[in-house]
């Protein structure tokens, strides 16, 4: 056993037999590297991702290149969801080496001084194709380069210091206006497949911030032929996904992304922060939409997340592996003769559903992919929708007692908080309490394991971590208690949500130019300290600060909040200017400044989301809308809220707002609805 059989993540704990002398990233490991001058090997993945699995067995596990790895470079491993500042750094080096995208396993040669990228790329076979050559060659052959120390070398690591070196871009003056937003959606709109939908060719990802971005304009705009062009491109996207392969259809949820243009055949793992995302746009568009398939999806997703992601303890597991017994896709798929085994006389018109009589396409299997017809717009349900959902529980019995996949039971606080804001979303527009207690139970987890003396940590596993939080566990924590507070209010939760807002702008905030670091201040020294402000497969960390900022200073009424997202969105200008459609979240911050949405506070005495005045309420508000119900027994509120009192005798006691401009109370329904109209 090696060093990492000390390491808690699962990842590291699957290479902890290998004969590679692996390190986990540590003081001891980057000092043995300069003390020995030999180059580091960083090799980064996670453990639900098969090309990490394919790559680990084909080199890691080899005698012969392992003792050649220890012999010329110090090995470190890392898992990148316990470590996305090292994981951002040496992805963008990776970039910067190769002119292209990075991905994983993410195998980079470090030079041991600074830790500054020589030499980088992703996966390499152990025996050399006709595009690559063997991992054991270049190993040669870097070992061979480095131990030369010629003037090139020193020359190379110049270079690359200075690519690293942060550059600060002039914080922007101008005002905020909506033609960012136009312009963002523009190039989406040019980016869009319209026969398969999505927005690239293969492979293909949902990109859910982009998806947001479409939601919110479509749902703020008065112009018809704008929002009919973005509400086509969404719902073309949501059904080509929710009926193709990247989503599960017996068990609920989505898979990473699809390897094929027609989202097929997707990457098998099952990512937390994937299924939290797509929670809520297929529940806001359900909702926009008046859609029964996408509110069947999201309610499956959810019911997958609650019943095989949570923990006891009320954490999510981080992911779900995409192999099971060393075979891809092993749980998912089907073979003709055990389809039909399971399902009998139902057999044909399940085949015909989701292409069985078709050529199998994964290999000499087949992966489900709906082809007929769904029930989207009633609440009829046919003789063959009851037979089909009994051919999926026969199949879902059946794939129950196969073998499960691995589990990665790590914690982490930026993914749990995007499943939080999903499940709120799905309780509170499906009058769903269950899933709004799963997130209330992942909140209290993280509150009480993951929150200590003022400080986030950013993963636990069994309770137990020690590694700080970096800007979207902080940001994406805040949004996901807001989204939970509108759908159930507890006094706790608002406390927590303004003490880590303190802490982001104490420890996190770039006061001289604006926006935030993705490290704390007191973060030991990396090759580099980013700012991170476009999307990838999470949201911006800075587009979520700015946008829980402004929720949150407007609902408390506090300034301090309000100014610092100002200067975030004044110094990532520049960049959405550069390239709107990649900044979707930034640019969701300055609609919520520009044209801020409507939020109503209602003080009552009784609470549940059934009483007929809050379903009059919530009919009329828009996906940006928010509405906040709190107890008249609720004391000890902060700042503007302590001023939003209840009426003596009334139901209730309405406020509405957008921006600073609060309305006077209103305690009857139909004074309400005249209100909102004029909103």
């Amino acid at each position: 056993m090696n060093r990492l059989q000390h390491e808690t993540s699962p990842y590291l704990l699957q290479h902890a037999d290998n004969p590679v002398d692996w390190h986990p990233w540590d003081a001891e490991a980057l000092a043995l590297a300069k003390r020995e001058d030999k180059p580091i090997l960083l090799s980064i993945g996670y453990s639900a991702n098969h090309m990490c699995h394919v790559m680990a067995s084909e080199s890691f596990e080899s005698q012969k290149v392992a003792a050649f790895m220890n012999e010329h470079f110090v090995n470190i491993k890392v898992d990148r969801e316990e470590r996305p500042d090292l994981d951002r750094i040496y992805q963008g080096a990776q970039q910067l080496l190769n002119r292209q995208p990075g991905g994983w396993p993410l195998t980079m040669i470090l030079e041991p001084d600074e830790q500054l990228p020589i030499f980088g790329g992703t996966y390499f076979p152990p025996q050399q194709t006709r595009n690559q050559p063997s991992f054991r060659d270049i190993l040669s052959g870097i070992s061979k380069t480095y131990d030369s120390k010629n003037e090139k070398m020193k020359e190379f690591k110049s270079k690359m210091r200075e690519a690293l070196a942060a550059k600060e871009i002039e914080v922007s003056s101008e005002d905020f206006n909506l033609t960012m937003s136009d312009r963002a959606c523009g190039q989406i709109d040019s980016s869009f497949d319209p026969e398969h939908g999505g927005f690239s060719g293969a492979p293909k990802s949902p990109h859910p911030a982009g998806l947001e971005l479409m939601l919110d304009v479509a749902a703020s705009t008065d112009e018809k032929i704008k929002s009919d062009r973005l509400n086509q491109m969404l719902d073309v996207t949501l059904t080509a996904m929710s009926r193709g392969g990247l989503y599960d259809h017996l068990g609920g949820g989505f898979f990473g992304y699809s390897v094929d243009v027609e989202w097929s055949i997707p990457h098998f793992e099952k990512m937390l922060y994937d299924n939290g995302q797509l929670l809520s746009v297929y529940t806001k568009r359900a909702r926009s939409a008046n859609n029964d398939w996408y509110a069947q999806v999201a309610n499956e997703t959810a019911d997958w997340i609650m019943r095989e992601m949570q923990l006891p303890n009320g954490g999510f597991c981080a992911n779900l592996d995409s192999d099971l017994e060393d075979r891809e896709g092993g749980l998912y798929t089907w073979t003709y003769d055990e389809v039909r085994g399971h399902l009998g006389d139902d057999y044909d018109e399940f085949a015909l559903q989701y292409g069985l009589e078709d050529k199998a396409n994964f290999g000499t299997r087949w992966h489900l992919r709906l082809k007929g017809s769904v029930n989207s717009s009633d609440d009829v349900e046919t003789d063959r929708d009851k037979r089909l959902a009994n051919a999926r529980k026969l199949l879902l019995d059946a794939r129950c007692k196969r073998p499960k996949p691995e589990r990665d039971e790590k914690v982490l606080t930026a993914s749990n908080a995007l499943c939080i804001r999903g499940l709120a979303d799905v309780g509170r527009n499906f009058n769903r309490p269950e899933c709004i207690e799963a997130a209330t139970r992942a909140v209290d987890y993280l509150l009480h394991n993951h929150w200590h003396n003022g400080r986030l940590l950013t993963s636990t596993r069994d309770g137990k971590g020690s590694l700080d939080g970096y800007l979207d566990d902080y940001a994406f924590l805040i949004d996901a208690l807001l989204t939970l507070l509108s759908a159930r209010w507890r006094n706790s939760d608002l406390k927590f949500a303004i003490e880590l807002a303190d802490t982001m702008l104490e420890n996190f905030e770039d006061r001289a130019n604006g926006g935030f670091f993705f490290t704390s201040n007191d973060h030991e020294i990396l090759a580099q300290r980013q700012k991170p402000v476009a999307d990838d497969s999470i949201p911006s960390g800075n587009g979520n600060a700015v946008r829980a900022l402004i929720e949150l200073g407007t609902l408390v009424g506090d300034p301090r909040y309000l100014d610092a997202a100002t200067r975030a969105l004044r110094a990532s200008l520049p960049a959405m200017d550069q390239w709107p459609s990649a900044h979707a979240t930034l640019v969701r911050g300055l609609m919520d400044v520009a044209s801020p949405p409507l939020r109503i506070v209602v003080r009552c005495e009784d609470t549940v989301v059934s009483q007929p005045w809050q379903a009059t309420m919530r009919s009329q508000l828009s996906s940006r809308d928010r509405l906040y119900v709190i107890s008249n027994t609720e004391t000890a509120l902060p700042d503007l809220l302590a001023n939003l009192g209840a009426t003596q005798g009334a139901e209730f006691t309405t406020y509405m707002y957008r921006g600073p401009h609060c309305s006077p109370p209103i305690t009857a329904l139909d004074e309400v609805e005249n209100q909102l109209k004029s909103f």
